[in-house]
Protein backbone atom coordinates (compact mmCIF):
# COMPACT_ATOMS: atom_id res chain seq x y z
CA UNK A 1 0.00 0.00 0.00
CA UNK A 2 1.06 3.57 -0.66
CA UNK A 3 0.27 6.61 1.46
CA UNK A 4 0.67 10.37 1.45
CA UNK A 5 0.76 12.65 4.48
CA UNK A 6 -0.86 16.08 4.26
CA UNK A 7 -0.22 18.63 7.01
CA UNK A 8 -2.54 21.64 7.11
CA UNK A 9 -1.76 24.98 8.74
CA UNK A 10 -0.19 28.32 7.95
CA UNK A 11 1.97 27.98 11.07
CA UNK A 12 3.65 24.91 9.54
CA UNK A 13 3.96 26.48 6.11
CA UNK A 14 5.76 29.59 7.36
CA UNK A 15 8.06 27.65 9.69
CA UNK A 16 6.52 28.90 12.93
CA UNK A 17 5.77 25.33 14.02
CA UNK A 18 7.95 22.30 13.24
CA UNK A 19 6.15 19.53 11.39
CA UNK A 20 6.76 16.69 13.85
CA UNK A 21 3.44 15.05 12.94
CA UNK A 22 4.56 14.07 9.45
CA UNK A 23 7.76 12.57 10.83
CA UNK A 24 5.87 10.45 13.34
CA UNK A 25 3.21 9.29 10.88
CA UNK A 26 5.82 8.47 8.24
CA UNK A 27 7.80 6.38 10.69
CA UNK A 28 4.73 4.47 11.92
CA UNK A 29 3.52 3.74 8.39
CA UNK A 30 6.96 2.50 7.37
CA UNK A 31 6.98 0.08 10.29
CA UNK A 32 3.93 -1.69 8.83
CA UNK A 33 5.38 -1.61 5.29
CA UNK A 34 3.12 1.12 3.95
CA UNK A 35 5.22 3.11 1.47
CA UNK A 36 5.09 6.87 2.04
CA UNK A 37 5.15 8.49 -1.40
CA UNK A 38 5.14 12.12 -0.31
CA UNK A 39 4.56 14.56 2.53
CA UNK A 40 2.96 17.91 1.76
CA UNK A 41 2.34 21.05 3.81
CA UNK A 42 -0.67 23.21 2.88
CA UNK A 43 -1.75 26.57 4.23
CA UNK A 44 -5.23 27.37 5.53
CA UNK A 45 -6.68 28.02 2.06
CA UNK A 46 -9.66 25.98 0.86
CA UNK A 47 -8.75 25.93 -2.84
CA UNK A 48 -5.22 24.70 -2.05
CA UNK A 49 -6.47 22.04 0.37
CA UNK A 50 -9.06 20.72 -2.10
CA UNK A 51 -6.48 20.58 -4.89
CA UNK A 52 -4.12 18.56 -2.70
CA UNK A 53 -6.95 16.25 -1.58
CA UNK A 54 -7.71 15.51 -5.23
CA UNK A 55 -4.12 14.87 -6.26
CA UNK A 56 -3.21 12.81 -3.19
CA UNK A 57 -6.41 10.72 -3.20
CA UNK A 58 -5.98 9.85 -6.87
CA UNK A 59 -2.34 8.85 -6.46
CA UNK A 60 -2.39 6.85 -3.20
CA UNK A 61 -4.23 4.14 -1.32
CA UNK A 62 -4.19 6.11 1.93
CA UNK A 63 -4.14 9.84 2.66
CA UNK A 64 -3.53 10.93 6.24
CA UNK A 65 -4.33 14.56 7.04
CA UNK A 66 -3.42 16.41 10.23
CA UNK A 67 -4.44 19.86 11.39
CA UNK A 68 -7.30 22.29 10.88
CA UNK A 69 -9.86 20.56 13.12
CA UNK A 70 -10.16 23.23 15.83
CA UNK A 71 -13.27 25.33 16.53
CA UNK A 72 -12.06 28.67 15.13
CA UNK A 73 -12.57 30.31 11.74
CA UNK A 74 -9.16 29.27 10.38
CA UNK A 75 -9.83 25.56 10.99
CA UNK A 76 -11.35 24.51 7.67
CA UNK A 77 -10.32 20.88 7.21
CA UNK A 78 -13.82 19.52 7.93
CA UNK A 79 -15.38 21.97 5.48
CA UNK A 80 -12.91 20.85 2.82
CA UNK A 81 -13.65 17.17 3.50
CA UNK A 82 -17.40 17.83 3.20
CA UNK A 83 -16.89 19.61 -0.13
CA UNK A 84 -14.44 17.04 -1.47
CA UNK A 85 -16.70 14.05 -0.73
CA UNK A 86 -19.93 15.92 -1.47
CA UNK A 87 -21.41 15.08 1.92
CA UNK A 88 -22.67 17.09 4.90
CA UNK A 89 -21.99 17.51 8.59
CA UNK A 90 -24.06 15.94 11.35
CA UNK A 91 -23.93 16.17 15.12
CA UNK A 92 -22.32 13.15 16.79
CA UNK A 93 -23.70 12.82 20.31
CA UNK A 94 -20.82 10.61 21.52
CA UNK A 95 -18.28 13.23 20.48
CA UNK A 96 -20.35 16.01 22.03
CA UNK A 97 -20.39 14.11 25.32
CA UNK A 98 -16.61 13.55 25.07
CA UNK A 99 -16.07 17.31 24.66
CA UNK A 100 -18.33 18.16 27.60
CA UNK A 101 -16.64 15.64 29.87
CA UNK A 102 -13.20 16.95 28.93
CA UNK A 103 -14.15 20.47 30.00
CA UNK A 104 -15.71 19.15 33.21
CA UNK A 105 -12.55 17.24 34.11
CA UNK A 106 -10.52 20.40 33.65
CA UNK A 107 -12.97 22.46 35.71
CA UNK A 108 -13.65 24.84 32.83
CA UNK A 109 -16.81 26.19 31.23
CA UNK A 110 -17.33 24.91 27.70
CA UNK A 111 -17.83 27.66 25.12
CA UNK A 112 -20.71 27.28 22.67
CA UNK A 113 -18.25 27.20 19.78
CA UNK A 114 -16.76 23.94 21.06
CA UNK A 115 -20.01 22.16 20.25
CA UNK A 116 -19.12 22.54 16.56
CA UNK A 117 -16.30 20.06 17.08
CA UNK A 118 -18.93 17.34 17.43
CA UNK A 119 -20.08 18.03 13.87
CA UNK A 120 -18.60 15.35 11.61
CA UNK A 121 -19.08 14.37 7.95
CA UNK A 122 -21.93 11.87 7.52
CA UNK A 123 -19.75 9.41 5.62
CA UNK A 124 -16.98 9.39 8.25
CA UNK A 125 -16.31 6.88 10.99
CA UNK A 126 -15.42 8.88 14.07
CA UNK A 127 -12.10 8.32 15.83
CA UNK A 128 -12.82 9.49 19.35
CA UNK A 129 -10.33 11.77 21.06
CA UNK A 130 -9.62 10.92 24.69
CA UNK A 131 -7.08 13.73 25.12
CA UNK A 132 -8.64 16.70 23.35
CA UNK A 133 -11.79 18.07 21.78
CA UNK A 134 -11.34 17.42 18.05
CA UNK A 135 -12.30 13.91 16.89
CA UNK A 136 -10.51 12.13 14.09
CA UNK A 137 -12.32 10.95 10.96
CA UNK A 138 -11.88 7.79 8.86
CA UNK A 139 -13.45 7.85 5.38
CA UNK A 140 -13.40 5.03 2.81
CA UNK A 141 -14.33 5.57 -0.83
CA UNK A 142 -13.37 3.82 -4.07
CA UNK A 143 -11.24 1.33 -2.11
CA UNK A 144 -9.18 4.18 -0.71
CA UNK A 145 -8.88 5.72 2.73
CA UNK A 146 -8.69 9.31 3.93
CA UNK A 147 -7.96 9.82 7.61
CA UNK A 148 -8.14 13.24 9.24
CA UNK A 149 -6.49 13.74 12.63
CA UNK A 150 -5.98 16.69 15.01
CA UNK A 151 -2.79 18.67 14.66
CA UNK A 152 -1.96 18.50 18.39
CA UNK A 153 0.88 15.94 18.43
CA UNK A 154 -0.04 13.96 21.55
CA UNK A 155 -3.67 13.69 20.40
CA UNK A 156 -2.62 12.61 16.90
CA UNK A 157 -0.16 10.02 18.22
CA UNK A 158 -2.73 8.29 20.40
CA UNK A 159 -5.18 8.04 17.49
CA UNK A 160 -2.45 6.70 15.19
CA UNK A 161 -1.41 4.06 17.71
CA UNK A 162 -4.87 3.01 18.90
CA UNK A 163 -7.01 3.32 15.77
CA UNK A 164 -5.29 4.22 12.51
CA UNK A 165 -2.44 1.69 12.39
CA UNK A 166 -4.65 -1.21 13.58
CA UNK A 167 -7.30 -0.13 11.06
CA UNK A 168 -4.85 -0.16 8.17
CA UNK A 169 -3.54 -3.56 9.22
CA UNK A 170 -7.07 -4.99 9.32
CA UNK A 171 -7.66 -3.87 5.75
CA UNK A 172 -4.23 -4.66 4.33
CA UNK A 173 -3.81 -7.96 6.14
CA UNK A 174 -0.38 -9.53 6.68
CA UNK A 175 2.25 -8.13 4.36
CA UNK A 176 3.01 -10.56 1.59
CA UNK A 177 6.15 -10.89 -0.49
CA UNK A 178 9.43 -9.26 0.51
CA UNK A 179 9.78 -8.24 4.13
CA UNK A 180 11.38 -4.98 5.25
CA UNK A 181 12.71 -4.54 8.78
CA UNK A 182 14.11 -1.39 10.35
CA UNK A 183 16.01 -0.91 13.58
CA UNK A 184 17.45 2.26 15.09
CA UNK A 185 20.59 2.14 17.25
CA UNK A 186 21.15 5.24 19.37
CA UNK A 187 24.71 6.41 20.01
CA UNK A 188 26.24 9.39 21.79
CA UNK A 189 29.69 10.71 22.63
CA UNK A 190 31.09 10.02 19.15
CA UNK A 191 31.01 12.14 16.00
CA UNK A 192 29.25 10.90 12.87
CA UNK A 193 32.50 10.86 10.87
CA UNK A 194 34.36 8.88 13.53
CA UNK A 195 31.47 6.44 13.80
CA UNK A 196 31.58 5.94 10.04
CA UNK A 197 35.32 5.26 10.08
CA UNK A 198 35.13 2.78 12.95
CA UNK A 199 32.55 0.65 11.19
CA UNK A 200 35.03 -0.10 8.42
CA UNK A 201 33.89 -1.48 5.04
CA UNK A 202 30.13 -0.83 5.00
CA UNK A 203 29.56 -2.88 1.84
CA UNK A 204 30.97 -5.92 3.59
CA UNK A 205 29.08 -5.15 6.82
CA UNK A 206 25.69 -4.53 5.21
CA UNK A 207 25.64 -7.05 2.36
CA UNK A 208 23.14 -5.06 0.32
CA UNK A 209 21.20 -3.60 3.25
CA UNK A 210 21.15 0.10 4.16
CA UNK A 211 22.59 2.10 7.03
CA UNK A 212 21.73 5.78 7.56
CA UNK A 213 23.53 8.11 9.96
CA UNK A 214 21.19 10.67 11.55
CA UNK A 215 23.11 13.14 13.74
CA UNK A 216 21.72 15.63 16.25
CA UNK A 217 23.04 17.48 19.30
CA UNK A 218 22.19 14.39 21.35
CA UNK A 219 24.17 11.90 19.29
CA UNK A 220 23.93 9.85 16.11
CA UNK A 221 21.03 7.55 15.32
CA UNK A 222 22.01 4.63 13.08
CA UNK A 223 19.03 3.35 11.10
CA UNK A 224 19.46 -0.15 9.68
CA UNK A 225 17.06 -1.13 6.87
CA UNK A 226 16.92 -4.72 5.65
CA UNK A 227 14.79 -6.20 2.85
CA UNK A 228 14.61 -9.96 2.37
CA UNK A 229 12.36 -12.63 0.87
CA UNK A 230 10.52 -13.23 4.13
CA UNK A 231 10.34 -11.93 7.69
CA UNK A 232 12.56 -14.59 9.25
CA UNK A 233 15.40 -13.93 6.80
CA UNK A 234 15.04 -10.19 7.32
CA UNK A 235 15.13 -10.48 11.11
CA UNK A 236 18.16 -12.77 11.04
CA UNK A 237 20.06 -10.45 8.73
CA UNK A 238 19.10 -7.42 10.81
CA UNK A 239 20.35 -9.13 13.97
CA UNK A 240 23.63 -10.03 12.29
CA UNK A 241 24.26 -6.45 11.14
CA UNK A 242 23.40 -5.08 14.58
CA UNK A 243 25.88 -7.41 16.26
CA UNK A 244 28.64 -6.39 13.84
CA UNK A 245 27.96 -2.71 14.51
CA UNK A 246 28.00 -3.29 18.25
CA UNK A 247 31.32 -5.15 17.98
CA UNK A 248 32.87 -1.98 16.51
CA UNK A 249 31.15 0.83 18.42
CA UNK A 250 29.12 -0.84 21.14
CA UNK A 251 30.40 1.35 23.98
CA UNK A 252 28.76 4.37 22.37
CA UNK A 253 25.35 2.73 21.86
CA UNK A 254 23.06 3.53 24.78
CA UNK A 255 19.71 2.34 23.44
CA UNK A 256 17.42 1.51 20.55
CA UNK A 257 14.35 3.02 18.90
CA UNK A 258 12.71 5.55 21.25
CA UNK A 259 14.96 5.03 24.28
CA UNK A 260 16.25 8.14 26.01
CA UNK A 261 19.49 8.34 27.92
CA UNK A 262 17.56 9.29 31.06
CA UNK A 263 15.41 6.17 30.70
CA UNK A 264 18.50 3.99 30.43
CA UNK A 265 20.13 5.66 33.44
CA UNK A 266 16.96 5.28 35.47
CA UNK A 267 16.95 1.54 34.85
CA UNK A 268 20.64 1.23 35.76
CA UNK A 269 20.28 3.19 38.99
CA UNK A 270 17.20 1.18 39.95
CA UNK A 271 18.88 -2.16 39.22
CA UNK A 272 21.85 -1.17 41.39
CA UNK A 273 19.74 0.42 44.15
CA UNK A 274 21.76 3.64 43.90
CA UNK A 275 20.69 7.20 44.63
CA UNK A 276 22.06 10.30 42.95
CA UNK A 277 22.17 14.06 43.48
CA UNK A 278 23.14 16.65 40.88
CA UNK A 279 24.93 20.01 41.09
CA UNK A 280 24.48 22.16 37.98
CA UNK A 281 25.88 25.50 36.96
CA UNK A 282 25.85 26.17 33.21
CA UNK A 283 22.91 23.87 32.41
CA UNK A 284 20.66 25.59 34.95
CA UNK A 285 18.79 22.44 35.99
CA UNK A 286 18.45 20.74 32.59
CA UNK A 287 20.25 17.56 33.68
CA UNK A 288 17.94 17.24 36.68
CA UNK A 289 14.93 18.06 34.51
CA UNK A 290 15.77 15.22 32.16
CA UNK A 291 16.37 12.73 34.96
CA UNK A 292 13.04 13.59 36.57
CA UNK A 293 11.19 13.27 33.26
CA UNK A 294 11.23 9.55 33.98
CA UNK A 295 8.34 8.20 36.00
CA UNK A 296 9.57 6.66 39.24
CA UNK A 297 12.73 8.77 39.34
CA UNK A 298 12.00 9.66 42.99
CA UNK A 299 13.35 6.22 43.92
CA UNK A 300 16.86 7.15 42.79
CA UNK A 301 16.98 10.97 42.44
CA UNK A 302 17.47 12.71 45.79
CA UNK A 303 18.00 16.39 45.01
CA UNK A 304 19.53 18.99 42.73
CA UNK A 305 21.33 22.24 43.37
CA UNK A 306 21.59 24.90 40.67
CA UNK A 307 24.71 26.71 41.86
CA UNK A 308 24.97 29.29 39.12
CA UNK A 309 27.06 31.83 41.02
CA UNK A 310 30.43 31.34 42.67
CA UNK A 311 28.87 32.20 46.03
CA UNK A 312 26.31 29.41 45.60
CA UNK A 313 29.06 26.91 44.83
CA UNK A 314 30.83 27.88 48.04
CA UNK A 315 27.77 28.14 50.30
CA UNK A 316 25.74 25.18 49.07
CA UNK A 317 28.41 22.74 47.87
CA UNK A 318 31.41 23.61 50.02
CA UNK A 319 33.58 24.39 47.00
CA UNK A 320 36.80 26.00 48.23
CA UNK A 321 37.00 29.74 47.47
CA UNK A 322 40.73 29.44 46.85
CA UNK A 323 40.10 26.77 44.23
CA UNK A 324 37.75 29.10 42.35
CA UNK A 325 40.25 31.96 42.66
CA UNK A 326 43.12 29.82 41.39
CA UNK A 327 41.47 27.78 38.63
CA UNK A 328 38.21 29.59 37.89
CA UNK A 329 34.63 28.36 38.30
CA UNK A 330 34.90 26.53 34.98
CA UNK A 331 37.63 24.02 35.72
CA UNK A 332 38.31 20.36 36.46
CA UNK A 333 39.06 21.19 40.07
CA UNK A 334 35.76 22.99 40.68
CA UNK A 335 33.76 20.30 38.85
CA UNK A 336 35.29 17.66 41.12
CA UNK A 337 34.56 19.66 44.26
CA UNK A 338 30.98 20.30 43.10
CA UNK A 339 30.41 16.56 42.62
CA UNK A 340 31.99 15.77 45.97
CA UNK A 341 30.00 18.53 47.66
CA UNK A 342 26.58 17.51 46.35
CA UNK A 343 27.26 13.88 47.28
CA UNK A 344 28.29 14.91 50.78
CA UNK A 345 25.39 17.27 51.55
CA UNK A 346 22.78 14.89 50.09
CA UNK A 347 24.16 11.63 51.49
CA UNK A 348 23.71 9.89 48.15
CA UNK A 349 25.77 7.16 46.50
CA UNK A 350 26.71 9.36 43.53
CA UNK A 351 27.24 13.06 42.99
CA UNK A 352 27.14 14.45 39.45
CA UNK A 353 28.22 17.99 38.58
CA UNK A 354 28.53 20.26 35.57
CA UNK A 355 30.08 23.70 35.02
CA UNK A 356 30.91 25.48 31.79
CA UNK A 357 30.74 28.44 29.43
CA UNK A 358 27.83 28.07 27.04
CA UNK A 359 28.12 31.50 25.41
CA UNK A 360 27.96 33.74 23.67
CA UNK A 361 29.23 35.89 26.59
CA UNK A 362 31.75 34.95 29.26
CA UNK A 363 34.39 33.33 27.08
CA UNK A 364 38.11 34.07 27.09
CA UNK A 365 40.96 32.93 24.91
CA UNK A 366 41.85 30.21 27.40
CA UNK A 367 38.25 29.27 28.06
CA UNK A 368 36.21 29.47 24.85
CA UNK A 369 32.47 29.10 24.33
CA UNK A 370 31.43 25.48 24.68
CA UNK A 371 34.01 24.56 27.32
CA UNK A 372 32.37 22.28 29.90
CA UNK A 373 33.65 20.21 32.81
CA UNK A 374 31.62 17.33 34.22
CA UNK A 375 32.41 15.76 37.58
CA UNK A 376 31.30 12.50 39.15
CA UNK A 377 31.89 11.20 42.64
CA UNK A 378 31.10 7.95 44.46
CA UNK A 379 32.43 6.26 47.58
CA UNK A 380 35.83 5.45 46.04
CA UNK A 381 36.30 7.84 43.13
CA UNK A 382 35.98 11.56 42.47
CA UNK A 383 36.91 12.68 38.99
CA UNK A 384 36.05 15.16 36.25
CA UNK A 385 36.35 15.38 32.49
CA UNK A 386 36.76 18.22 30.01
CA UNK A 387 34.44 18.65 27.01
CA UNK A 388 34.61 21.18 24.21
CA UNK A 389 31.38 21.83 22.34
CA UNK A 390 30.63 24.36 19.61
CA UNK A 391 28.64 27.57 19.32
CA UNK A 392 25.01 28.13 20.27
CA UNK A 393 23.89 28.53 23.87
CA UNK A 394 20.77 26.34 23.76
CA UNK A 395 22.48 23.68 21.65
CA UNK A 396 25.33 23.66 24.14
CA UNK A 397 22.91 23.13 27.01
CA UNK A 398 21.54 20.08 25.21
CA UNK A 399 25.02 18.80 24.37
CA UNK A 400 26.28 19.34 27.91
CA UNK A 401 23.29 17.63 29.54
CA UNK A 402 23.69 14.67 27.19
CA UNK A 403 27.40 14.42 27.96
CA UNK A 404 26.70 14.48 31.71
CA UNK A 405 24.13 11.71 31.45
CA UNK A 406 26.42 9.68 29.18
CA UNK A 407 29.30 10.07 31.63
CA UNK A 408 26.97 8.75 34.33
CA UNK A 409 25.89 5.81 32.15
CA UNK A 410 29.47 4.79 31.49
CA UNK A 411 30.33 5.19 35.15
CA UNK A 412 27.49 2.83 36.10
CA UNK A 413 28.50 0.26 33.47
CA UNK A 414 32.23 0.54 34.07
CA UNK A 415 32.91 1.73 30.51
CA UNK A 416 36.04 3.94 30.32
CA UNK A 417 35.38 7.49 29.11
CA UNK A 418 38.66 7.93 27.27
CA UNK A 419 37.37 10.21 24.52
Amino acid sequence: MQAEILTIGDEILIGQTINTNAAYIGEELTKIQVAVSRTTVIGDLETAILAEFKRAFESNDIVIVTGGLGPTHDDITKTCIVNFFNTELEMNEDVLQDVRLLFERRGRQMAKINETQALVPKIARVIRNTRGTAPGMWIEKDNKILVSLPGVPFEMKEMMDQEVIPGILRIAGPAGGPAMKIKNLLSTGIAESVLFERLGDLDELLQGSKLAFLPSQFGVKMRITVEEKDEELALNKLSGIEQKIRSHVGRYIYGIENDTLEDVIGRLLTERSLRIAVAESCTGGLVSHRITNVSGSSSYFERAVVSYSNAAKVELLNVNENTIAQYGAVSLEVARQMAEGIKSVSGTDIGLSITGILGPAGATREKPVGLVYIGICNETLCTAKKFQFGEGRILNKDRASQAALEMLRRHLLGIPYDE
